[in-house]
């Protein structure tokens, strides 16, 4: 597995779609900076790491919130100006669901970045 961040958005999206209580993923620096944006917006509960000797994984806990989340490959580079463009192209509907940036600010939701003015990556969605 390579792309772990890939990895995440799948097994929230399969793991919510069959109405699963938590699901496991396999842990990185990058995974817990994405679920601590997804637990701040209140699309998942609490999230553990529990150490299995060979790098950890995430235990998360899912609320049922999650209708569709998705990585965005390739990891497209967006200007503070260009978010309005990408909501409307991966997102439902306006104020309905969020991206998940990387700046160089740390990892946040498009509407973090745009109140901080910053560009970054997009690495996926959910709503």
């Amino acid at each position: 597995m390579t792309d772990l961040v890939s990895s995440l958005f799948t097994t929230l999206q399969n793991n919510e779609a069959v109405r699963n209580r938590d699901c496991f993923v396999k842990a990185s620096k990058l995974v817990g900076e994405v679920l601590k944006v997804l637990q701040r917006n209140g699309y998942i509960g609490a999230f553990e790491f529990i150490d299995n000797g060979r790098g950890g994984i995430f235990k998360i806990q899912l609320l049922g919130r999650i209708n569709r989340s998705a990585p965005i490959r390739p990891r497209i580079a967006v200007k503070s100006t260009q978010y309005e463009f990408f909501e409307q192209r991966y997102l439902p509907g306006r104020n309905i669901g969020l991206l998940v940036v990387t700046t160089p600010k740390g990892v946040m939701s498009h509407e973090e970045a745009k109140r901080q003015k910053t560009g970054g990556r997009l690495l996926g969605y959910v709503y």
